[in-house]
């Protein structure tokens, strides 16, 4: 691949130079319609017979509809927001806010929500494969960041879409473009998936190794019995089953408290967004007030094990003292393990629990789901004699390294693959490279 042989100023810092013979436009001029707006409808139904009711929740990374987000609306209330082959759907709003996504080789009726914009490409002057491909570029997603810098909500409307610059080479320039980075997206794509199912085999292989060490031991020839819960079977006839309340002292954290009711400390606390899985996020830590009472009572030791109250509920992690002084909040439970016991062996138990819904199934649960201290109190473990207990947190400590040091280095492939997809789109929709004639020339 090359680059043109002559290049002008596109007047646009974030596009930089594009062909001599290429033209910029903005998007209210290459679209057959005004942009609309979707529908505002409640998403109960899951009729397959009926429209399917498109949200951005519905946009996979793969470009394609993801299928166990279906829903759908009476065709009374999708007839005016109906979809036809090639329109691009624009995200307005929320996190996901610049998104986009084609509607392409459907197998159905589809229509769209209220969060999303539609464009229907005129492609008298731009197809949608081309315009869809620009919105998946660096350039593109410049663009976006420099509407965010401008307003103070991550919000993007018709009017600021309707002035989306664009570069926009001829039609069959534009069929040329479109048919080399469909080639050479697939190719690629190839190699995402195959990283993809590396790490996904990876990340099984952990949790089963990790299940079987905390659920069977270490020793295969150990003598087994009935561990008296159904969903685990048989456990090692040395090991016992005691319920938490007995292994170490369980504290749900203070509810918020945001002023000084005299007396009090302003101190950092967790909250269950904080609570990841085996670690604990401290990047977006708040503050509130305790008092000198409250201080004792919710502050965080080496290797307090935090559990997930709500959201993902029992969501587990370990407190390794990476802020010197920090509290909870009455989303997050904290357990002390009893002195003797290992800590991080509960931290593996709590991981298997989490990953099977035990966790999910004991929640009290109206419309969010509560993991109360009372439940969380009753839960059975699995409690092998402690010298057992250090030596699978040592195995399980050093098999799961290695795991997580062959899956991050799978991750960094994968990543830069990605990268490379993206940059490869850039380059080609903006013109930085001549892709004319090279599809043939690699069939």
């Amino acid at each position: 691949m090359k680059a043109y042989s002559a290049y002008k100023a596109s007047g646009l810092e974030w596009l930089g130079q594009i062909p001599t013979h290429w033209e910029t436009t903005k998007l209210k001029w290459v679209v057959k319609e005004k942009l609309q707006y979707g529908a505002n409808e409640a998403t109960e139904l899951d009729d397959q017979t009926l429209p399917r009711y498109i949200r951005i929740t519905d946009f996979g990374e793969d470009g394609k509809l993801k299928q166990d987000t279906f829903r759908s609306l009476p065709y009374d209330k999708a007839k005016e927001y109906l979809l036809n082959e090639g329109d691009i759907l624009f995200a307005r709003s929320g996190a996901t806010v610049g998104k986009t996504f084609q509607f392409k080789n459907y197998d159905g009726i589809a229509c769209f929500a209220g969060y999303l914009i539609k464009a229907i490409p005129d492609e008298q002057q731009i197809l949608s494969d081309f315009l869809y491909l620009f919105t998946k570029s660096n350039s593109y997603e410049n663009w976006r960041n420099s509407i965010f810098i401008q307003a103070t909500i991550q919000n993007i409307g018709a009017d600021k879409y309707n002035l989306l610059p664009i570069p926009l080479p001829s039609l069959l320039e534009q069929r040329a473009i479109a048919a080399y980075l469909d080639h050479k997206t697939r190719l690629i794509d190839t190699y995402i998936a195959k990283k993809q199912q590396q790490v996904e085999r990876l990340q099984a292989y952990r949790a089963a190794l990790i299940n079987q060490a905390v659920t069977k031991g270490l020793n295969p020839d150990a003598p087994m019995k009935a561990s008296g819960i159904e969903w685990l079977g048989d456990i090692p006839a040395h090991w016992e089953v005691k319920k938490l309340k007995h292994l170490g002292t369980i504290v749900l954290g203070k509810m918020l408290t945001p002023e000084d009711k005299g007396g009090y400390y302003k101190k950092l606390y967790l909250r269950a967004k904080n609570i990841l899985w085996e670690k604990v996020d401290v990047s977006d830590v708040k503050e509130m007030w305790f008092s000198e009472q409250e201080l004792k009572k919710y502050r965080l030791h080496l290797h307090d094990i935090l559990i997930s109250e709500g959201g993902e509920v029992g969501r587990t992690g370990i407190w390794r003292n990476e802020i010197e002084e920090c509290y909870i909040q009455n989303s997050v439970h904290k357990v002390t393990i009893n002195r003797g016991y290992n800590p991080f062996y509960f931290l593996y138990l709590f991981l298997v629990y989490g990953k099977v819904g035990h966790f999910d199934a004991i929640v009290e649960r109206v419309s969010i789901g509560h993991l109360t201290r009372e439940k969380l109190t009753e839960v059975f473990c699995l409690v092998p004699p402690p010298s057992e207990q250090h030596s699978i947190v040592a195995y399980l400590d050093e098999q799961t390294a290695k795991i997580d040091t062959l899956a991050a280095a799978t991750q960094r492939q994968l990543e830069r693959l990605q990268a490379y997809r993206t940059a490869l789109i850039s380059d080609v929709v903006t013109g930085k490279l001549d892709v004319r004639g090279e599809l043939m020339d690699n069939q």
